[in-house]
């Protein structure tokens, strides 16, 4: 507790009604968090058990168990630090009679539940799709119905939306399964409706702890109500300033609300800042106080005015990448500092490309933040789908995704029917396919297709059990037909990327089940720790290239805040109040991921297509005020003596070290 500062402290100890912590950017909330833990174990006399911490993401949560655990030892043991949706698992796991389902329902992921969208919606492209699939991922986060959707729809995609919301939702039944959205959802359903179980979780958890409650959704927001009503015992965390997540269901206002629906409610607020130097952060208040407040703050630190912040236009975004390049490199080279000490970071994934063809072509290192795994594409997906259905039948998503992947004349209707069948039975939907007497659930038409490809799984695990993992794998692509699949369906390009996807795999899983000396079913038995195999690109000394969004909760020494100009930040779509607003923070949350020194550059042209089209600078950086302005703007010229000797002692250096 000496270490905490004031404002720290008093939120620590305080336990006299409901709480939120106002926390700015770098104000260390992570610590008043687990010390409040440590405070309301040790001082307060809470039952560890008692007690649940709620954050956004796995790697938070895991993160804010270990610091627990340094505070109070084993007794971390007892406490529920999780994420919303691992929450909600472990309710619906207890509670899933009381909600018609089987204890042992399936949990879709976001692939299978496309795929299941996919099939219910028909030939439509991949952008309507996603269109479709978020407009039932808002309305469920909304807490609205399928018949409440189609009720207020406004046109005709909301129409269409609603349509398929109502067959997805029975599909789900039939199927016995839930979706991520569900995870949070139907306990909130629960508690709604059912008081006695609403109680029984309530005497539970006696203090609720839950960080970045800007980005809350409206049903993360109920779950919080209900599991604290009556007690309205909680810390909520959060800053408003960097809600920035409108986009995917948050809603800033239930920040702000908690105001109006806890009367007794107590505001405090960190505004010391650990992470950066006055002038970024003097930037950032000016920026931000163009947005309307609810509750006033300003950040300060004690690490004194710092470096000047750069403001840099360049004539393209060629030239732009060049530049960064260069600057990057040089600067590294006269502070003696590491690559992962630097950030690139940009609005739209879009703009990655250049940056990385001029990074490869200057040998600098770079990770891409969010870049998507190997191991969750697509078609690796499906292969994994196989796998995890010859080591374990009961696995009833990876039936789903196999029995469809490639189309065997097996649709919804016959699904939605196995699936009914199986929920009667408690069976799973494999085995329920070798059950006698269906008839009355299934045509022949439909038994025979299923049965034909529940032999086929049969006789794949038998002989999975002792040939080489690669022969069977292949033999199963081969009889599936994948390869044909793909470049039946798919444009030629797209499929020969997917086909050399899966040959790598293969050739992978070869190679492991010679080394290992192991069968494809003792491989596919470890398939959830496949996506591990990734290179573990936090740990890298290479310069960090994310979005804005991605960004987020990191931060890093020198950021170059790239491609601040009209029509990219703010984006051209976003210049209504509201959406500028938000804009406004995304620029905010880029400025003060910043510890030491901030660079924001803006092209005075840019490509669209094949046309060139003229561009100004944001209006944001006219809103950093005068401590972004007093650096003057500066076209590319010839370098001065200094910085060109830096350059060719740096270019020197590289050499001589390969």
């Amino acid at each position: 507790m000496t270490r905490l500062n004031d404002a720290q402290r008093e939120a620590v100890r305080h336990l006299d009604g409901p709480l939120l912590v106002l926390a700015g950017a770098g104000s260390g909330k992570t610590g008043v968090i687990t010390h409040k833990i440590a405070y309301l174990i040790d001082e307060a006399g809470i039952a560890p058990h008692k007690i649940a911490a709620i954050t956004f993401t796995n790697k938070a949560a895991k993160e804010m168990q270990e610091r627990v655990a340094k505070l109070v030892g084993a007794r971390a043991d007892g406490l529920i630090i999780s994420t919303f949706h691992s929450l909600g698992v472990r309710i619906l796991r207890q509670e899933a009679r009381a909600l018609g389902l089987k204890p042992g329902f399936s949990i879709l992921d976001a692939s299978d539940a496309t795929g299941l969208f996919q099939e219910l919606a028909g030939n439509v492209d991949k952008a309507r799709l996603r269109m479709l699939a978020t407009k039932v991922s808002l309305w469920k986060n909304a807490l609205i119905g399928p018949e409440a959707a189609l009720a207020g729809a406004s046109d005709e995609i909301e129409r269409v939306a609603a349509t398929i919301y109502a067959a997805y939702e029975r599909a789900l039944r039939a199927y016995q399964a839930v979706d991520f959205d569900d995870l949070i959802r139907l306990p909130v359903e629960l508690f709604q409706n059912n008081d006695e179980v609403a109680q029984k979780w309530r005497s539970r958890i006696w203090h609720l702890l839950v960080d970045e409650y800007q980005d809350t959704n409206g049903c993360q927001n109920r779950m919080m109500q209900l599991l604290t009503h009556g007690r309205d015992s909680f810390t909520a965390v959060g800053d408003d300033d960097q809600s920035i997540y409108a986009w995917r269901g948050a809603d800033v206002a239930n920040l702000h609300s908690l105001r109006d629906n806890y009367p007794r409610l107590k505001v405090i607020k960190l505004e010391q800042n650990y992470r950066s130097t006055g002038r970024i952060l003097q930037a950032a208040n000016v920026l931000i106080a163009h947005n309307p407040k609810v509750f006033e703050k300003k950040l300060w630190s004690e690490h004194g005015p710092g470096d000047a912040i750069r403001i840099q236009a360049c004539r393209d975004g060629d030239e732009e990448a060049r530049w960064v390049g260069e600057t990057l490199d040089t600067h590294r080279f006269q502070r003696r500092t590491k690559y992962s000490d630097y950030a690139i970071l940009y609005r739209g994934n879009h703009q990655a490309r250049a940056f990385e063809q001029q990074l490869r072509a200057q040998r600098i290192p770079y990770v891409i933040s969010g870049g998507q795994s190997f191991f969750e594409r697509s078609e690796i997906k499906d292969l994994i789908a196989y796998l995890r259905l010859l080591a374990n039948s009961d696995d009833d998503p990876a039936f789903i995704r196999a029995v469809t992947t490639p189309k065997r004349g097996i649709g919804s209707g016959t699904l939605e029917a196995l699936g009914r069948a199986a929920g009667s039975r408690h069976k799973s939907l494999f085995d329920t396919v070798f059950i006698p007497g269906l008839d009355g659930d299934l045509t022949q038409k439909q038994h025979t297709a299923l049965r034909q490809f529940g032999d086929f799984i049969r006789r794949m695990a038998a002989r999975a059990e002792h040939e080489p993992a690669g022969k069977v794998l292949n033999d199963i692509l081969e009889a599936i037909g994948y390869e044909t699949e793909l470049f039946s369906t798919l444009e030629p390009r797209e499929a020969e990327t997917r086909w050399a996807n899966v040959t790598d795999f293969t050739n992978w899983i070869t190679k492991k089940g010679d080394e290992e000396k192991k069968n494809l079913l003792e491989l596919a038995q470890s398939i959830a720790l496949l996506s591990m195999l990734d290179k573990n690109k936090e740990e890298q000394d290479a310069v960090q290239l994310a979005t804005l969004h991605a960004a987020k909760g990191l931060e890093f020494r020198h950021v170059f805040l790239v491609g601040v100009e009209e029509g990219l930040l703010p984006h051209r779509d976003s210049l209504d109040a509201t959406k500028l607003e938000e804009e406004r923070r995304l620029m905010y949350v880029g400025i003060t991921r910043a510890k030491a020194s901030l660079t924001v550059t803006w092209c005075e042209k840019r490509k669209q297509g094949k046309e060139w089209s003229p561009r100004e600078p944001s209006r944001f950086i006219a809103e950093m005020g005068e401590t972004a302005r007093s650096t003057h703007e500066q076209k590319n010229s010839v370098p001065d003596n200094d910085t060109a000797r830096a350059r060719l002692a740096a270019l020197k250096q590289r050499f001589a070290a390969k």
